[in-house]
């Protein structure tokens, strides 16, 4: 079906676009490639493969047509790029995208800034993708569908492991031969995009508590914790790849790796069986028996539900004590992603009896998901603060590009 925004949005200015390409959506935002990046438009693809929905809504800022909806059939990551395109053809008359701003979850040691996309490049995060394999191959098809799409186009690779690298050898490395190191094999943390975006806005509104000990929980259906001194990493809860740390949405989050090899000896699972089991049947829905969705189980009358919750907001507490000693004490704590910026019963689950860390909550404040959760009489400040990891892309494709 044809995209027709209604009606469309006359527009001259070059545009930057940002695309977060995972297995079965797509998200995009389009910003005006100029010097103060103006959001114009942001929307998603869901249902990739099955029943494609096209949707977008203009920006509050932008006078623009209402939002647009379209089903787009069994499309993949080259159709939903394609039908982007032309999307941007009718709301955007005139226009040119002159860079795409892509999301990769894995760069791999070596990566540390924004990278321009080439054939090199692309070669590199193709060998990274066992180690994210429910984030990697997809991120890379929304490159390839891009370059098809917008030939003209710079493209940026922004990497979620990258904010991490700041870290001191001993939160990167595991107790293994130094040679499993060398070679790669480390902690790397991930969400980095989110973190970095949070970092900067605490630095633009509260200086001061930005230069201190801080932990940012990033809870949604993928879920980590990062502990960062003056705006930077020093530990993340996020590990090899990104089962690690806390319980998810269907990941398992820490685990014996005893458990893994009586899996393979006793139950004779295969690595395939296993991989299936940690990345897609494990976290919340396994435990559950119900769903990987915090608001099912928070719905729920289910007791299975009810342990589920449970089990997130204890590993969640216990992480973040661990990151607090890390951080030698503790000035504030940021709570975002879905889960953190919307679920007030998981929050006030996850900091329930950590006043021993000078954390006090405000439960009418927490309940009306108000930016200050905390107390006054909390010697720590606690935040929920919506992220964009959209806005990040485009902030580094600015950056990288000299706007």
């Amino acid at each position: 079906m044809a995209i027709e925004p209604r009606p469309p949005a006359v527009t001259a200015d070059p545009l930057l676009l940002t695309l977060n390409a995972g297995s079965s959506s797509l998200k995009f935002a389009v910003y005006a490639a100029t010097d103060e990046l103006a959001l114009l438009s942001a929307g998603q693809i869901e249902g990739l493969g099955t029943d494609a929905l096209f949707s977008v809504r203009p920006s509050e800022k932008v006078a623009t047509s209402g939002n647009a909806t379209n089903k787009l059939g069994t499309a993949g990551h080259v159709e939903a790029v394609g039908a982007i395109l032309r999307w941007l053809e009718l709301a955007h008359v005139g226009a040119r995208v002159v860079a795409v701003s892509h999301r990769v979850v894995h760069g791999g040691p070596d990566h540390v800034v924004p990278a321009l996309i080439d054939d090199a490049l692309m070669s590199a995060l193709d060998r990274l993708v066992p180690l994210a394999p429910l984030h990697q191959p997809h991120n890379l098809a929304g490159i390839r569908a891009a370059q098809m799409a917008f030939p003209s186009a710079t493209q940026i690779a922004c990497f979620d492991t990258s904010f991490h690298r700041s870290h001191p050898f001993v939160a990167d490395t595991f107790a293994l031969p130094r040679s499993y190191y060398d070679e790669g094999i480390r902690r790397y943390g991930f969400h980095g995009l989110s973190y970095e975006f949070i970092a900067r806005r605490l630095r633009s509104f509260m200086p001061v508590l930005a230069q201190g000990r801080v932990i940012v929980a990033h809870l949604g259906n993928g879920a980590s914790m990062c502990a960062m001194r003056d705006g930077r990493s020093v530990a993340s809860t996020m590990g090899f790849t990104a089962l690690d740390g806390l319980p998810m949405g269907t990941r398992c989050g820490q685990l014996d790796p005893g458990v893994l090899l009586y899996l393979m000896v006793e139950k004779g699972m295969s690595a395939a069986a296993i991989g299936d089991l940690l990345y897609r049947h494990a976290g919340l829905k396994g435990i559950s028996g119900l769903s990987h969705d915090v608001r099912d189980l928070q719905d729920s009358d289910s007791p299975a539900a009810r342990d589920a919750l449970a089990y997130f907001a204890d590993r969640g507490r216990r992480e973040m004590g661990g990151l607090a000693a890390c951080l030698g004490g503790l000035d504030a704590v940021v709570l975002t992603g879905g889960i953190g910026e919307n679920a007030a019963q998981v929050r006030a689950m996850m900091l329930a009896d950590t006043q021993w860390m000078g954390i006090h909550i405000d439960a009418d404040a927490n309940q009306r998901n108000a930016t200050v959760i905390s107390s006054p009489e909390s010697r720590v400040q606690v935040l929920v603060l919506k992220t964009d990891e959209e806005r990040m892309l485009a902030e580094h494709a600015g950056e990288l590009m000299g706007l």
